[in-house]
């Protein structure tokens, strides 16, 4: 060997020897940070919202196969069974149904008459719990809705609500929010006097969806029974009854008054399909042997909405809503799962179905956990992180918890992600509670919820994989690793401010 030769040898040698020996330097959680990669996110991606997945509604076979995929990565993965008896996966029933409109109807009784509104013709269910007897009541009527004024009131316990909204143009953003909240402070039903074309709501009626429920728990639909009612089925009677719904559709300030009619309203419904669909959990162990009986929770949810018939294009992929997030959870359980990693306290990774339905799958776990629910210290949820902006990320719960420090000190020492968490951009939207971090929170389990919003392919099939930003969310899920890397190795755990828990947990 030449002495030229010898020495570049030599040099390459020592080269090697430094690159092992900073790599063996190099923070565990660095390393493991750093197996989380854009193409890995693409490529789980692409298998989730695979055409072949048929959209993941549930139930369906495509749901089963996509719990499926999630247990072997599981498996792969190195996690141990969560679901109980050896079992990665935990099985609840549910019933889906539909109102029965040959029997479902409002009637309203006053001096000028009667008129007769029937589901599925004059009228469509909106959103609220099925009575299993008919509700009566007298009659309270509402206009004035484009204020911010609260609907609500001790004046709507027990009453029957007719309230008056301007269909012809858009309606303030708030509205849907009051009329949930409406629905929930105890009135016996709420009519929605609506004057859409009777094209848009002849096209409404026909895109009547079929709801899912639990079985054992029908008060999925906690709030009294909302209903939209045309008003051409009460054209008459309104006019004998001196009610003007244009005047009172042109205030700009809230009108209540009593009205001099009596309601009854008749509801019942079909079942439709019935089955039993999967949670799927997965658990690392932590390594320290008081804090492994406490569990921090990743969660992001397996299901979507499955097939839209007549359309070219039918099936509704859910590339970003919600194969992101379970990409995500993924490619965070792989993470966990490097050496020198195992935190002090165990992870469980939850993958639930039925979140498109109404939360039902994260409902379930924490009604039946396979570990104390006192024992988890925080959740953290991802849904719908894909897209949108590509340094920013809604982050729902900063302000509830201290939660909130932990990421902004993550945050500050990662500058290389990228990633600025700002708060929920749309309260009117109510996103708080509409993912599967509710179910935790209400329950008194400190939450982060990371999501970055909705975009024209939100519920659509053109919610695709190739649409993903797989570089933003690989920075966003390493954010996540993190955090959770944090709360899971440190004590005290996580606690609640004292306003945020009198209001979500308390309900004060």
């Amino acid at each position: 060997m030449s002495r030229d030769l010898f020495i570049r040898s030599l040099c390459l040698l020592g080269a090697l020897v430094a690159r092992k020996l900073a790599a063996q330097a190099e923070p565990a959680v660095t390393r493991a940070a750093a197996t989380i990669t854009a193409q890995d996110v693409m490529r789980r991606v692409g298998v989730l919202a695979a055409d072949s997945m048929q959209g993941r509604a549930t139930p369906s076979p495509g749901l089963e196969q996509t719990a499926a995929y999630v247990v072997s990565e599981f498996k792969r993965a190195g996690l141990t069974p969560g679901a109980g008896d050896g079992h990665y996966v935990q099985r609840f029933g549910v019933t889906r149904w539909t109102i029965d409109t040959g029997s479902s109807a409002v009637e309203l009784r006053g001096s000028g008459g009667r008129a007769v509104a029937r589901l599925g013709t004059d009228a469509r269910y909106i959103l609220g719990r099925i009575p299993d007897q008919p509700l009566r009541g007298s009659v309270l009527l509402i206009a004035g809705v484009d204020s911010s004024a609260s609907l609500a009131g001790p004046d709507v316990r027990d009453k029957v609500i007719l309230l008056i909204a301007d269909f012809s143009r858009p309606l303030p953003a708030t509205f849907n929010q009051r009329i949930i909240e409406l629905s929930e402070a105890k009135p016996r039903a709420v009519l929605v006097l609506s004057n859409r074309d009777s094209l848009t709501f002849a096209q409404r009626l026909a895109a009547a969806k079929s709801r899912l429920e639990r079985d054992g728990n029908p008060g999925n639909e906690s709030g009294a029974p909302v209903i939209e009612l045309h008003e051409r089925a009460l054209g008459s009677l309104l006019t004998r009854m001196r009610i003007d719904p244009a005047r009172l559709r042109r205030l700009r300030q809230p009108e209540r008054r009593p009205v001099p009619f009596t309601a009854e309203v008749r509801l019942s419904k079909r079942v439709v399909e019935r089955g039993q669909v999967p949670n799927v959990l997965g658990i690392l162990e932590g390594s320290d042997s008081l804090l492994r009986k406490e569990y921090l929770v990743y969660s992001a949810h397996i299901d979507h909405i499955g097939i839209s018939p007549g359309q070219t294009d039918s099936v509704n992929n859910g590339a970003d809503d919600n194969a992101s997030g379970v990409a995500g959870l993924l490619e965070l359980a792989e993470a966990f799962r490097q050496p020198g990693m195992r935190p002090s306290r165990s992870i469980m990774f939850l993958a639930p179905s039925g979140e498109e339905d109404g939360l039902l799958g994260s409902a379930h776990f924490t009604e039946h956990p396979p570990v104390p629910l006192d024992q988890v210290v925080a959740n953290i949820n991802m849904d719908l992180i894909g897209r949108n902006w590509p340094d920013s990320v809604i982050a729902v719960g900063l302000e509830q918890s201290n939660l909130g420090e932990t990421l902004q000190a993550v945050v500050e020492a990662h500058p290389e992600l990228r990633m600025t968490p700002i708060p929920d951009r749309w309260p009117e939207e109510r996103i708080f509670y509409r993912s599967d971090h509710y179910n935790f929170a209400r329950k008194g389990v400190p939450i982060l919820f990371f999501t970055s919003g909705t975009h024209p392919d939100y519920h659509q099939p053109s919610d695709e994989p190739n649409r993903i930003d797989g570089e933003k969310q690989a920075r966003l899920v390493k954010l996540l690793f993190y955090v959770g890397a944090q709360v899971a190795s440190t004590m005290p755990r996580p606690r609640w401010t004292a306003a945020s828990y009198r209001q979500i947990v308390e309900r004060k």
